[in-house]
């Protein structure tokens, strides 16, 4: 049956290919700086010798002379595509071995058509957002786990996969600005350098309130409320827009999935108290660790761990159903899985060495200087409530050309922190970052610059071969709209009221 298409849907259609699309961009910014390099500009900052505030002078290059073009090929492999983002590429390749081996096991299978029987279907986007949202407690492991996991159990339902891409995409990055559990990495990422910002530069670390703050739980309060806005709206707007629309849409069910029935025997229920034995059997290896030798270093290796548990889990269950006969069974269903993040492999290659020409070239700074002097322009130093709402405008724009959220707290914090503060002494820091935590989640989901953008299509491509990037931005675009206007309602309610933040 022909699919009948808007205009807009048809257009984005069209969007190219991200591997072209950031060709041309990564040819763009290059050209672009042969015009504009040379420009200076200065951002507040604080001196990294002294501690002490000061203007940081800052020149976009021009990439074409010698030096840069030297950066470009000298950092082309290691230090913009292996190493970036702390090692993404090793990251995504090493959970995949764990859940290559749940995967092959037929474990995954067995526990997503239970969940799809036992719970109710109008529910279901509920309980993935919420999921999503609680998944930043293990870094970006809901990007890479929880994801392909919300579309496997769609298409185990019989259902469009790309709905459960779509509910858990918007949770997993909702989780970035919102969570139940306080002090997570995301807090110290944003709390740990507030602090600098505003002692460096003679703002008071108190609350609006006049209480000390703290900088890993001075949002809490706002931020776990957030977890229930973004559940009921992520839920909502996935039953009211997104699941209608989808439905409409032709897709396939993967070879590996394809002739599986959706009924569940005993013996495969009978045989899960083998995955959580080898559950069992991961804990006893991992707390040992964790609050033994690695005690303060388990956060930073929450994906080893997780890819760990999977692959017990799988490895108990696969041996016990015998799809694990020998070690090359374990070995064949990994690779099967990184093979197929073969595209990824292509796509991060001209992603990343664009993302780093961004920052190393310094248009990323001036696209921030640009939105510091659009806000100044604007005069709205009497009206701390106008100011908030163009602060989160400005963080949601600039949200779209740097992807990180901690490079865009490093750029953003210095400058806004001390400067509405001085403007509207109500603006205190947990004010600013709470209202950055607003801003940066949103529009995440529709940019293709987001570190995990490419990693999404391909999820998306399992199910649908020709989804496109502007496909995908279009599919998230409802939820970025209504989070962004009912988070920024909510923090403006919350600052009127005069609620405390956190404590």
């Amino acid at each position: 049956m022909e699919e009948k298409k808007t205009w807009l849907e048809r257009f984005a259609a069209k969007v190219p290919d991200p591997v072209v699309l950031f060709i041309l961009m990564f040819a763009g910014l290059f050209i672009a700086t042969m015009f504009i390099g040379g420009t200076t500009f200065a951002l507040p900052g604080v001196d990294p010798a002294t501690g002490a505030a000061t203007e940081i002078k800052h020149t976009v290059l021009d990439m074409s002379k010698a030096a840069n073009l030297q950066w470009i090929f000298d950092n082309a492999i290691v230090g913009n595509y292996i190493a970036y983002a702390h090692g993404l590429i090793g990251i995504l390749v090493v959970a995949m071995l764990g859940i290559g081996t749940a995967e092959g096991s037929g474990l995954f299978s067995v526990l997503l058509k239970l969940a799809g029987s036992k719970v109710n279907e109008r529910v279901l986007p509920y309980i993935i957002v919420f999921a999503g949202i609680l998944s930043n407690v293990a870094a970006d492991a809901g990007y890479v786990v929880l994801i392909p996991l919300a579309a496997a159990l769609y298409c185990a339902m019989g259902r469009n996969p790309l709905i459960g891409v779509a509910a858990s995409f918007a949770g997993v990055s909702a989780g970035f600005g919102a969570n139940i559990i306080p002090a997570t990495t995301t807090d110290l990422l944003i709390g740990l350098p507030t602090k600098d910002f505003a002692l460096s530069q003679g703002v008071p670390w108190v609350s609006r309130l006049g209480a000390p703050l703290n900088e890993a739980t001075m949002d809490y309060f706002y931020t776990c409320s957030l977890v229930f806005v973004f559940t009921f709206l992520g839920g909502w707007i996935t039953n009211r827009f997104i699941a209608p629309k989808l439905e409409k849409l032709s897709w396939k069910v993967p070879e590996e999935m394809a002739g599986e029935k959706f009924a569940v025997s005993r013996e495969e229920v009978r045989d899960l108290k083998w995955a959580a034995l080898g559950l069992v059997a991961a804990a006893c290896v991992i707390l040992p660790l964790a609050l033994g030798p690695l005690k303060g270093h388990f956060a930073r290796n929450v994906i080893l761990f997780v890819s760990f548990a999977f692959f017990m889990a799988g490895l108990f269950y696969g041996v016990k159903r015998g799809k694990y006969r020998a070690a090359q069974d374990v070995v064949a269903a990994m690779t099967k899985q990184v093979k197929d993040l073969g595209y990824m492999f292509v796509l991060t290659f001209f992603c990343f060495n664009f993302l780093a020409m961004l920052t190393y070239s310094g248009v990323g700074a001036y696209i921030t200087y640009g939105g510091v002097r659009a806000i100044l322009a604007l005069k709205l130093e009497s009206s701390p409530v106008l100011l908030l709402v163009a602060f989160i405008l400005m963080g949601s724009f600039v949200n779209l050309f740097v992807a990180s959220l901690s490079a865009k707290w490093l750029m953003l914090g210095p400058i806004f922190i001390p400067m509405l503060y001085h403007v509207n002494p109500s603006l205190t820091p947990e004010v600013v970052c709470a209202a950055y935590r607003t801003a940066d989640p949103c529009t995440n989901i529709i940019t293709p610059v987001m570190t995990y953008a490419g990693i999404i299509l391909l999820y998306c491509r399992r199910y649908r071969p020709q989804f496109t990037i502007g496909d995908l931005a279009l599919m998230m675009t409802p939820y970025a709209g209504v989070f962004l206007c009912v988070a920024t309602a909510l923090l403006l309610v919350w600052f009127k009221i005069g609620l405390p933040f956190g404590f």
